[in-house]
């Protein structure tokens, strides 16, 4: 979504710009020769930028994904401006870090805010792919399928039971890999490549000890702590080429090691475990409330920290072999909650057409595909061109969805798929209705507000829009610049 917005603002504006994104399906990279050549560079991000020592020397904006999706002629503006200062950050020397401009000033919330997103982000594979290979499992096998023998001692090419249980197993060992690459990569969010060894030790010893997201969540950031401290300790020359490789990943190891075995796991291991008797126990108006309550997390921020914590509350539920019906209740609803704001973008677009711009009309088409698949940043361009009536009308729905889903009692294996799933959901028909309803009710909203505001701003037709964006265009077209790489 941010590429696409700075992509815009570049057009508009005259700017050569070149985006490079870096996202859970990777990343292609951009020509040196095209870097080299670029008057500047703006880094939009939640999560660390991999390899961004190529960017160094040259003028830097670094910023969040939301300011690049809301303010996109802004930061293109700012690094022009730099570039005409001459700007630059400092250049990259072997062993040392690039400082990301803007960081220092960035307070602990913040920090903290994309340090868990890194983890979070790297995580999510695993549990999609893990939840559904469990969910397949149970499909083919029943609900005994988690008692199965190892297919490494007994599997039958036609036999459909040692399908399910392959599928439940594999999918299970995908399951293991949550909490330590959680808390490796929070640490690698924290203090780059040195934090990945302790922050995967640590991570694997909250599993062995039964401390479970919250033994993971703990480990990742002590990781990274350590070893920040570590780097920070002066040493001499002949020494710092075994620092990255021996020493830093022994002596973070060992003090990780010592603080989940020893001092922290316990009572992390006792919270954990009191938080899951509490879920399992949840019934009646409780359950509704939580619903309601994960429903509005989930549409708050449209796949940003909050809409990211309720996931991961999910998951951590049914992140085991047996889960129990509550948990299932509460992946059910966050997954129900997570699909009505594209869908009921997507709704109010073709409903009330007039009342969006051409490019949202379009988002709504490709909306309609990501609400069914359950991927909530489909609302994300709307969210942006207008908070104030999108977010609210949004989180409404969503909390009705979710709300309904725990009434109706709903449940889920399967951490991901949307509609796709729904062979998988228990009580499916009162699940869409569920879906449906809020649904609705956002697309109602959300026409009401907009249609209180009148038109869209930016529809194509006005005259006066049209005669301000030629104005625009042959200013831009008159002040082309060398290319800005993003």
């Amino acid at each position: 979504m941010a590429a696409e917005s700075l992509e815009n603002a570049g057009r508009e504006t005259g700017v050569e710009l070149v985006v490079e994104t870096q996202g859970s399906a990777g990343f292609t990279r951009l020509d040196p020769a095209l870097i080299a050549a670029a008057d500047g560079v703006i880094l939009a991000h939640d999560v660390p930028v991999r390899d961004k020592d190529r960017f160094a020397g040259k003028p830097t904006v670094d910023v969040g994904v939301k300011a690049g999706i809301n303010r996109p002629g802004e930061l293109i503006a700012e690094v022009r401006q730099k570039a005409a200062r001459g700007e630059t950050t400092a250049p990259a020397t072997a062993g040392t870090p690039v400082e990301r401009t803007g960081e220092s000033g960035e307070g602990y919330g913040t920090k903290l805010r994309k340090w868990l997103m890194s983890g979070v982000s790297y995580m999510v594979p695993f549990v999609a792919a893990g939840g559904l290979l469990i969910a397949i499992g149970f499909a083919l096998g029943g609900y005994k399928v988690n008692k199965a023998p190892s297919v490494m001692d007994h599997f039958v090419w036609s036999q459909t039971d040692s399908w399910a249980a392959l599928m439940f197993q594999i999918g299970g060992v995908a399951f293991a890999f949550l909490v330590p690459v959680l808390a490796g990569y929070i640490a690698y969010g924290i203090a780059d490549r040195p934090g990945l060894v302790p922050g995967f030790v640590g991570g694997s010893i909250a599993l062995t000890i039964n401390a479970g997201f919250l033994g993971g969540l703990a480990a990742g950031l002590i990781s990274g702590a350590v070893v920040t401290a570590i780097q920070r300790v002066r040493i001499p020359q002949a020494l710092r080429g075994i620092m990255p490789v021996v020493v830093i990943p022994l002596i973070s190891s060992a003090v990780v090691g010592f603080l989940m075995f020893v001092v922290i796991g316990k009572p992390i291991a006792t919270a954990q475990k009191g938080m899951t008797d509490w879920l399992s126990g949840l019934s009646g108006a409780n359950a509704v409330l939580l619903g309601a309550l994960l429903g509005l997390m989930m549409c708050f921020d449209l796949g940003g920290p909050v809409n990211k914590v309720a996931y991961t509350f999910a998951t951590a539920g049914i992140a085991v072999s047996d889960p129990s019906d509550s948990a299932m209740k509460v992946m059910a609803a966050v997954m129900a909650a997570g699909m009505v704001p594209p869908l009921a973008m997507a709704l109010a677009t073709t409903v009330r057409g007039r009342l969006f711009t051409e490019t949202e009309r379009e988002n709504g088409k490709a909306a309609w595909v990501l609400g069914a698949s359950f991927i909530s940043e489909g609302a994300i361009p709307f969210a942006a061109a207008d908070p104030l009536r999108v977010i609210p009308s949004a989180m409404v729905g969503g909390a009705l969805t979710g709300a309904l889903s725990m009434a109706f009692g709903a449940t889920l294996r399967a951490p991901h798929g949307g509609v796709f799933v729904v062979p998988l959901i228990g009580n499916p028909f009162l699940y869409l209705i569920a879906v449906a309803a809020g649904v609705c009710v956002s697309t109602g909203l959300v026409v009401a507000l907009k249609t209180l505001r009148g038109s869209a701003p930016g529809a194509p037709g006005g005259e006066r829009e049209k005669g301000e964006h030629g104005q625009a265009a042959r200013a831009g077209a008159a002040d082309r610049e060398q290319p800005v790489a993003a």
